[in-house]
């Protein structure tokens, strides 16, 4: 398949012209024409390249690509060996930031809610762009059950902040995967019983404590892996592409 082509396939799935985002979405690093090998992964870090390398890839889709607003511009450094080593060996780079979490089928809100049973109800934002959810499970759960749940599935354990009222029952809940840990008022708004993100921040305890509800901390890396994860997956079925996702570890 032509690069040109993936990216309008990609384009046309994601809808990256309908949000405002902190970096380009799409084709960012140029490579070879023909793409026949394709790594996905969540952060093109120089060790996912070095793996997309020795597959022999033509084309590398991450969820954290590169060209953030407010970074240094010069490709020096780190950025810089990052992107001489996709040049070098024809690689393109395609990043999908906010298109791929808000995605309804494959984004990585979708995913954390259909991997932790959780019923999506709609849009903290009230709109279809919100990069936060809301939903509700199936059965109430106590803030140790489910925090063994997101363990059990994510394979990482969360940091539980529980509100003053810690025995406090878990029916409703918001989320927002990645650095999203600010939506929390938002969440406490709505009524809702727990919010879950990736990050956590000092404020954040205090947040949740007098706010009444239930905050759990999942990683950042550990719920974004699965929409880019999914990304990949249509791809290989639908456009019979072939396809390899790979999990660099990150306890953050």
């Amino acid at each position: 398949m032509n690069n040109l082509q993936l990216e309008k396939i990609l384009n046309e799935k994601l809808s990256p012209q309908l949000i405002k985002d902190y970096s380009p979405n799409g084709l960012q690093v140029e490579g070879g024409e023909q793409i026949k090998k394709i790594v996905t992964g969540v952060t093109a870090s120089q060790a996912l390249i070095d793996k997309a390398v020795d597959l022999g890839a033509d084309a590398l889709l991450v969820h954290h690509g590169y060209f953030w607003k407010g970074e240094p511009e010069p490709i020096r450094g780190m950025k810089g060996k990052r992107i001489r080593t996709l040049i070098k060996h024809d690689i393109n780079l395609f990043g999908y930031h906010l298109p791929l979490d808000i995605h309804p089928e494959l984004g990585n809100n979708a995913e954390l809610a259909r991997l932790l049973e959780i019923e999506v109800e709609g849009g903290l934002e009230g709109h279809p762009q919100s990069v936060a959810m809301y939903g509700r499970l199936k059965q109430p759960v106590t803030g140790a059950e489910f925090t063994a749940r997101i363990d059990a599935i994510l394979k990482r354990k969360p940091l539980h902040i529980a509100p003053e009222r810690a025995e406090k029952l878990i029916e409703t809940v918001g989320w927002c995967t990645g650095g999203g840990q600010d939506y929390i008022e938002l969440a406490a708004q709505h009524g809702l019983d727990a919010f879950i993100s990736g990050e956590i921040s000092e404020r954040t305890t205090y947040s949740a404590r007098e706010l009444d509800i239930h905050y759990f901390a999942a990683g950042h890396h550990a719920t974004e892996r699965y929409g880019i994860k999914a990304l990949g997956e249509w791809l290989a079925n639908e456009h019979g592409l072939d396809v390899t996702f790979i999990d660099i570890d990150n306890p953050v």
